[in-house]
């Protein structure tokens, strides 16, 4: 992953708020004055299928918006992190939640972050929320930007019918930014 270019592949179950956290980053780029492209994909069903979202946040032009080998690999569920592992570039960056998946990442030249993040979740009443905490641990860990602008970006992208828990994103994305690695 470069200073100038990012490409980020997000995974899960649909439900999960995958869209969403890759709505949130292509916000973010924008934000950042970067040129920006997100690509959805979920299967048939919305909630329960798979779903997987494409992101890039480059200073030049983007040629493909498909991501194939992403820098940044996010995985809330096992078989995500079955499929896209492999595909991780060299030296790039996995986020699982750890609640999920139930084995440690197999790629050693990779650096790998698991985050309870459901179980955090929950424990803090805010089950829907697992995806935020895990893009607050990104967002850290990657540099992309500082915890003021995440905030900021997350009051533009929470929709006027969901403003009533723009408070439990914000809490959320606090939690993942300041969660530390234990193991």
């Amino acid at each position: 992953m470069s200073a100038s270019s990012c490409r980020i592949l997000l995974s899960g179950f649909g439900g999960q708020g995958i869209l969403f956290a890759g709505k949130f980053i292509a916000t973010l780029g924008l934000a950042l004055e970067r040129e920006v492209s997100w690509l959805p994909s979920y299967g048939p069903e919305m909630r329960g299928g798979t779903a997987n979202c494409s992101v890039i946040l480059d200073t030049k032009r983007i040629g493909s918006p498909i991501v194939t080998t992403p820098d940044i690999l996010v995985c809330m569920n096992l078989p995500s992190l079955d499929k896209f592992e492999p595909d991780i570039e060299r030296n790039g960056l996995l986020f699982y939640d750890s609640s999920l998946v139930n084995r440690k990442p197999r790629r050693e030249d990779i650096g790998a972050h698991g985050i309870p993040a459901t179980q955090i979740a929950n424990n803090r009443q805010m089950p829907t929320l697992a995806n935020v905490i895990v893009l607050g641990k990104l967002l850290r860990e990657t540099n992309l930007c500082d915890e003021t602008t995440a905030a900021t970006v997350m009051m533009t992208i929470v929709p006027e019918r969901k403003k009533t828990l723009l408070e439990a994103n914000l809490a959320a994305l606090t939690i993942g930014f300041h969660y530390e690695d234990t193991a």
